[in-house]
């Protein structure tokens, strides 16, 4: 996902037009001959990875945005198969995502099921970033559980630095708590490879985790984790949004997909 303090406007690597016109292609072959050879639809991505092929062929897929993405046609974007979205809302106790609210009203209006995401400063106290994040989400029952996005901010010029294991899970504890209490619904856990070992491995066993691992399936990466959602590349192209985004797969069936969503917000 996107933090703030990474500053410049989302960027993806360049690639030759003539890979760009052949990525399709060659990704599709990649599909078909780890699903015995059965056609299956994907979304273009401009920098495929042959370790997350499987996410690909997950039936549900998603994405997460932020202002990054800039202005968003969401009609577009659930046409062209996306049944789910995370929009960022808050980051630390002081910012609120600039695009949140146009793009919260209009994916719900184009009928897209969506989440709030809050990402996590660690160089800010945990009561701060949980009133902030009360005070910008609004309370609606149909809505997406909430998500908290953690993972070390190195690329930060105000709070590049780690902090200890034991502060980290303490701030952890004091936001879940806060977005239970704010939305009614158990939060999710975001993170990555390097986060989720330095803190999280072995812990919060009782929440979902939505995993990054953009090279390799999770199993591979995270120990004994099972997942809700698996963020499988940022390279990612959906129709309605310019550029590049995250792209996400839920793990499981439709079945379960709708069973999931009636579960937690009634659609």
């Amino acid at each position: 996902m996107k933090g703030r303090s990474l500053g410049t406007a989302y960027m993806t690597r360049a690639f030759p037009v003539s890979y760009r016109r052949l990525a399709p292609a060659f990704f599709a072959a990649l599909l078909l001959a780890g699903c015995g050879g059965a056609a299956i639809k994907y979304l273009p991505d401009s920098d495929p990875h042959p370790g997350v092929a499987r996410a690909h062929a997950m039936p549900v897929q998603g994405i997460d945005i932020s202002k990054y993405q800039g202005d968003i046609d969401w009609n577009r974007v659930r046409a062209d198969g996306i049944r789910f979205a995370y929009i960022k809302v808050s980051e630390g106790g002081d910012h609120v995502d600039e695009n949140f609210y146009d793009n919260w009203e209009a994916a719900a209006r184009a009928g897209v099921p969506r989440g709030a995401y809050h990402f996590m400063y660690w160089c800010r106290t945990a009561a701060e970033q949980a009133l902030w994040y009360q005070l910008a989400v609004p309370q609606d029952k149909t809505q997406l559980p909430p998500v908290l996005d953690l993972e070390w901010n190195h690329q930060s010029q105000s709070c590049p630095h780690k902090i200890s294991k034991e502060e980290a899970l303490a701030k952890i504890d004091v936001i879940l708590k806060a977005m239970e209490e704010h939305t009614g619904k158990k939060p999710i856990i975001y993170t990555d490879i390097n986060f989720h070992k330095d803190i999280l491995e072995g812990r919060y066993k009782d929440y979902p985790f939505w995993l990054r691992s953009v090279a390799a399936e999770p199993k591979e990466r995270f120990k004994n984790r099972p997942f809700l959602f698996w963020q499988f590349t940022a390279t990612g192209r959906v129709d309605g949004i310019k550029g590049a985004v995250d792209r996400n797969a839920f793990n499981g069936d439709e079945k379960t997909w709708r069973r999931w969503l009636k579960s937690q917000t009634g659609l």
